[in-house]
């Protein structure tokens, strides 16, 4: 970088430091009395049990600001961040003795920080701003960067220096947290999915990313981050000089931190965006085991990755909608064992610390999440372990809410001592780690001469571990392609061939919407070459999964290669064809995919039939995402049936973009109709749907209001076999589950996930939270009563807040419904004891459906359980 550019952010820097808070040198005082009402009460906190929770320091918003990130220095002594303001270090009183906190500015002119560290002797900060230009004040420029802040004389942080500069800082998808990696020699920072990819020495992702859409991407409905293209966020291990770069991991939306746990292993916490609410791509908050060249498949709009691609990986866990900040593990603290390993995380909308308890399975982890401490509003901002007293700290605040400081200690009677929660001579624990030894044997061979002293990755290609699958595929593509080409067109392994060829495709040619001058062109004849290793598999006789990996091959490779010759199209469409439509509805997805970009003529009739039968709107909205761009095969009757269903979906609910992400699908397809079509369809394409009228479908008569007691003998002998998977996951929809459930990767997130409640409910446990959901309702997503000084009453659950804004959702199905509160006019806040979920769900369904309901439930997405079996 240009020393001028280093210049002109270091005076933009202290000039914007300097116009928020004139620096102040004086020594740590107590903190000043407050005339504006304190941060939340501890009192109205949900705890685990065994801990407490202590108000330390309500910030005062107009000298200090709204704190954002922490971090703890040698002394144990707290220093933490403005989100637009300086830095300050905080002294507490140790855990048990009276006393306040004392504050102190910090001098060095930095700050509006989101990642704060203390190692070699140095405080890092990672400034993520925009600043007044000093050539030119009207303007603004860039002052996001790695810095590091180091003392001129007496413990006063007073020397600033710019590490490293960044592009695409000043919002809230720019860079944020960084750590220490786990051998303590190298930095680890963490950039969200604003900021550009800095310049990078070495790299464990093959730098052979793209798009890799088959058909083209709808952009986000509201235009946000539009025409920004992959990889997104990005995670770089750093030398202590900031001299030298690692690309780590990339894909990310917007995590905001991360942390490593105690074998070394790097975790995140990683965004969702909720405009995409029920829609086929949306993605929930999740939990991320980020492995060496990890891809987490951000694209912008309709364009994320699902998590069934081969060329990403699947989440630890599903956390739900939220807004993810700081994470840390337990270690060190004066917990109980199982919290010591547990993964702490922040979600800033919903006010909930979690503690993710890990568990190893195979080469990655499975989580459980416990509500740790929940408040309303408790707007987290971040979360650490003080190494000194023992005890955790964490703030809120964040787009200048009311910011504090709190401490958690445990007070139970469970021991504290140093341990660990897992049995180190459990079989399965041996047989992980086992697992997990292989990645990381795997993961090394990146290396060349490894590559060949250890006899390739070729094996573990076919592993059944998926994180074995993508570490082997990943070194494979680190390789010289001329080394394993041929080998790769050769396998006949489902598993291994899938791999190596996507491989092949992403190594050989580059994603458009990547190219550079130098890019290798496309060879049609090895295009040719895959398409007829392609064809040796029996489709029919793959699992989901393997159908799945294969599909995938084919849409990166026509994206990458283009369009197949006349024959190869032929051959390609003739066996896809004869496999569509499949039991599984991803699998569908892809492979209507595939058969649109090559305008097969049969694809019209039977995707019209699935999207008829389908009984969620986000199956509905894959087929026709993929619909509005096939040209042949149309009858004037399927026609009007396709643009018959925008008349439908115009009733369904979704997040901020849904109805004009439903919107550009419309205008898509209109586009690829002739005068005719245009002229017979009339006035379907040019009404607004909502002034169209549909036949009414007959309601469902009443059957019974259930009671458990009804049911209880039914439970006992009808789950045991002979349930219709098809009939539940339509009862489902039908009972209004899907609009505000997930399960199987599709539905709402403004309740619990589903999809593994069999491991924590018994059939009877289930079926009662169903017919009464307001007996016991998950704090997770209990609701609160809202009483205003204008006699106003608003019960929901706080989603977001800016200021003293609060906006509360009022309605599970839909989520849109926003109200938004002025804290200042808040009288009460109250837990609502009644469940948001409306009762009566099941009074329509017979008995033998409420069973298929509750195998389908209890099933978790598996239609080969036993229970379906005639």
């Amino acid at each position: 970088m240009p020393r001028l550019r280093h210049a002109a952010i270091g005076l933009a820097l202290s000039a914007a430091l300097f116009a928020l808070n004139p620096v102040n040198t004086t020594a740590a005082q107590p903190a000043k009395k407050l005339v504006d009402p304190p941060a939340t009460d501890p009192a109205t906190m949900k705890v685990a049990k065994g801990f407490k929770v202590e108000l330390l320091y309500s910030v005062p918003k107009d000298e200090m600001g709204s704190w954002v990130c922490m971090c703890v220095d040698p002394k144990g002594r707290l220093i933490v961040s403005d989100q637009y303001g300086a830095l300050y270090r905080v002294s507490v009183p140790a855990p048990g003795v009276k006393g306040e906190a004392a504050i102190e500015k910090i001098p060095a002119a930095i700050g509006m920080a989101q990642g704060l560290l203390w190692a070699f002797d140095a405080l890092y900060v990672v400034v993520n701003a925009k600043a007044p230009d000093p050539k030119n004040p009207k303007a603004q420029i860039d002052i996001s960067g790695l810095y590091r802040v180091t003392s001129s004389k007496n413990d006063t942080l007073d020397t600033v220096e710019l590490l490293r500069a960044f592009e695409g800082g000043g919002g809230e998808h720019g860079p944020h947290a960084v750590m220490l990696t786990p051998d303590g020699k190298r930095l680890t920072v963490v950039c969200g999915n604003q900021t550009k990819l800095t310049k990078f020495d070495t790299t464990k992702v093959p730098p052979v990313w793209g798009e890799d859409h088959l058909l083209p991407r709808l952009p986000d409905g509201n235009g946000f981050m539009k025409g920004v293209m992959g990889p997104g966020g990005a995670i770089y291990n750093v030398t202590p000089d900031g001299k030298t770069w690692e690309l780590f991991s990339v894909g990310f939306r917007n995590q905001y931190d991360a942390a490593y746990n105690k074998a070394g292993d790097l975790f995140t916490y990683d965004a969702d965006m909720e405009w995409d609410f029920n829609t086929p791509w949306y993605r929930p908050t999740r939990v991320c085991f980020v492995t060496p060249g990890s891809e987490w498949g951000w694209r912008n709009g309709a364009g994320k990755w699902p998590v069934y691609y081969p060329d990403t990986l699947p989440p630890v866990v599903n956390v739900g909608p939220g807004s993810p900040t700081g994470v840390t593990f337990g270690y060190g603290a004066k917990f109980p064992a199982k919290y010591q390993d547990a993964f702490f995380i922040c979600d800033w909308s919903y006010g909930k610390l979690y503690a993710t308890h890990m568990k190893p399975s195979g080469a990655g982890y499975t989580a459980e999440l416990e509500e740790f401490v929940t408040g309303t509003p408790l707007p987290l901002t971040d979360v650490v372990i003080n190494p000194v007293d023992g005890a955790m700290y964490f703030t809120i605040g964040g787009r200048k809410t009311k910011s504090g400081l709190y401490r958690v200690t445990y007070a139970g009677n469970e021991s504290t001592a140093p341990g660990t929660a897992v049995n180190p001579n459990d079989l399965e624990f041996k047989r992980n780690l086992n697992a997990h030894a292989k990645r990381r044997v795997v993961e090394s061979m990146s290396d060349p001469e490894r590559f060949k002293l250890l006899g390739g990755a070729w094996r573990e290609l076919s592993n059944e571990d998926r994180f074995i699958r993508f570490a082997a595929r990943t070194v494979l593509e680190q390789q010289d392609a001329k080394q394993w080409a041929e080998k790769a067109l050769a396998d006949k392994d489902a598993n291994a061939g899938a791999q190596a060829l996507l491989a092949l495709v992403r190594v050989s040619a580059p994603c458009p919407s990547h190219v550079k001058p130098d890019s290798p062109k496309p060879d049609p004849a090895l295009r040719a070459k895959i398409l007829d290793a392609l064809a040796k598999f029996d489709y029919a006789k793959l699992t989901a999964e393997q159908k799945l990996d294969l599909a995938r091959v084919y849409q990166v490779l026509f994206n990458r290669f283009g369009q197949p010759t006349a024959d190869e199209r032929k051959a390609v469409v003739a066996k896809l064809g004869a496999a569509f439509p499949d039991p599984n509805r991803f699998v569908n997805g892809m492979l209507l995919e595939i058969l649109v970009y090559l305008q097969d003529d049969g694809a019209a009739p039977k995707a019209m039939k699935l999207l008829k039968d389908a009984p969620t709107q986000e199956e509905q909205i894959e087929y026709a995402r993929s619909l509005r761009m096939l040209k042949t095969g149309w009858t004037p009757e399927l026609r009007k049936e396709y643009f018959t269903w925008f008349v439908k979906a115009a009733a369904y609910k979704g997040g901020s973009s849904f109805n004009k992400f439903l919107k550009l699908i419309r205008d898509d397809a209109i586009l690829t109709l002739t005068p005719d079509e245009k002229t017979t369809l009339g006035a379907l394409l040019t009404a607004e749907p909502a002034t169209v009228k549909l036949p009414s479908e007959p309601a469902r008569p009443f059957v019974k209001a259930y009671k458990i007691a009804d049911l209880t003998d039914a439970l006992d002998k009808g789950l045991k076999s002979g349930r219709d998977y098809d009939r539940g996951r339509k009862l489902f929809a039908v009972g209004k589950c899907f609009a505000c459930h997930r399960f199987d990767s599709e539905g709402g997130s403004n309740a619990p996930d589903l999809t593994a409640v069999a491991g924590r409910f018994s059939p009877r446990d289930l079926l009662e939270s169903i017919i009464d959901p307001s007996k016991e309702v998950s704090d997770q997503y209990q609701a609160v009563e809202i009483r205003t000084t204008d006699d106003r009453v608003i019960i929901g659950r706080i989603v977001n807040l800016s200021a003293d804004n609060v906006m509360v959702n009022t309605n599970m199905l839909e989520p849109g419904a926003n109200t938004t509160v002025d804290r200042k006019l808040i009288e009460s806040m109250r837990t609502s004891k009644v469940s948001l979920m409306p009762a009566g769900l099941m009074d329509t369904f017979k008995e033998d459906e409420v069973l298929d309901l509750v195998a389908y439930i209890l099933s978790r997405g598996d239609r080969k359980s036993a229970m379906f079996k005639k």
